[in-house]
């Protein structure tokens, strides 16, 4: 299966502060705010939502197509992906910008205020499907994450008229976007994935209802923290799945991107709904385990076992072939 993840190429700036932001909101002046919080450490690591993918499928075996503007300072992730089983050989190199950069400070209760500049991310809407695929070979899947919003309506529109499917994933573009180009994202994609809180920004910001997004895509995967996923149809199939116990809650930063990642997985291994739920929430959990979106490691008996003490022998069974793979 041949899978192309355009998106986000940055640098996390990850920062944590040892109180509650609530601590220091004022109810009823929240419409004039001037914070500032002491934060306690900084690291600087590799992310971006469309890397922080490709990482995780590398990790899994795959070589999923990184599809994304970088800057001219690439050479070291460049370096590091490839390293990880990513094929990066398509990406646009800016000739002026940066990589982009995410910066973000999580407190003891793991809520997080983050800004992110683009960098060389606003070029990403020169990059072209076509030139790419006449070297890679018709994509069997797109995934759509965040990026400059251009881009993922020009890569929405080549993947449907050439008959993609697409792996929709609005998520940290969700607040920039304009309701007309939510619903030019979400019509018609194979999968939509979605936060809660994203499906309740989406509702609002297209006017469609709940049951009207729901019956613009094939399958709608909601992710919900702790509480784990499900996955769902307008026909009503609904499958849910808990997450598996995790040692630390270290970072949240990149769970969600990791999640797509093993679900991904999952699809190009061909198994059920339910085995690509679980193998997102397992992945996702390795990384809230660690600091970083690309730090953890494993084995595939570790993941293998892990998959078992979570889910059991028979969906352990199942995943591991494809990882001794």
């Amino acid at each position: 299966m041949r899978i192309g993840v355009a998106g986000s190429v940055g640098l996390d700036h990850l920062m944590t502060f040892s109180g509650k932001f609530t601590d220091s909101l004022v109810a009823g002046s929240l419409e004039k705010v001037s914070l500032s919080f002491l934060v306690d450490d900084l690291d600087v690591r590799r992310g971006g939502c469309a890397a922080n993918i490709c990482f995780g499928m590398g990790m899994l075996g795959l070589k999923p197509i990184l599809i994304a503007a970088v800057g001219k300072d690439w050479a070291d992730y460049d370096a590091w992906l490839s390293r990880h089983g990513v094929d990066t050989g398509h990406v646009l190199i800016s000739k002026e910008l940066f990589t982009a950069h995410f910066m973000v400070t999580t407190d003891t209760e793991l809520n997080q205020i983050a800004s992110f500049f683009p960098g060389a991310m606003s070029e990403a809407r020169n990059i072209e499907l076509a030139p790419i695929m006449e070297k890679t070979g018709e994509l069997d899947l797109i995934v759509i994450s965040p990026d400059d919003p251009e881009a993922m309506m020009r890569h929405s529109e080549v993947a449907k008229a050439r008959g993609i499917a697409i792996a929709a994933d609005p998520s940290q573009q969700m607040a920039r976007m304009e309701g007309h180009e939510i619903k030019t994202l979400i019509d018609g994609a194979a999968y939509l994935f979605m936060n809660e809180y994203e499906l309740a920004l989406a509702i609002q910001k297209t006017g469609w209802s709940d049951a009207e997004i729901l019956s613009r895509v094939k399958y709608r995967v909601i992710t919900q923290g702790s509480k784990g996923a499900r996955i769902e149809t307008k026909g009503g199939e609904l499958i849910k799945i808990a997450c598996p116990k995790e040692n630390a809650k270290l970072d949240p930063t990149g769970v969600g991107d990791s999640f797509r990642s093993g679900f991904i997985a999952g699809l190009a291994w061909g198994l059920s709904h339910e085995r690509c739920l679980q193998l997102g929430a397992m992945l996702a959990t390795y990384v809230i385990e660690t600091k970083g979106t690309q730090e953890y490691r494993f084995t595939s008996e570790q993941f293998s076992e892990r998959f078992k003490q979570a889910y059991g022998d028979s969906a352990a069974a199942e995943i591991s072939a494809h990882l001794a793979s």
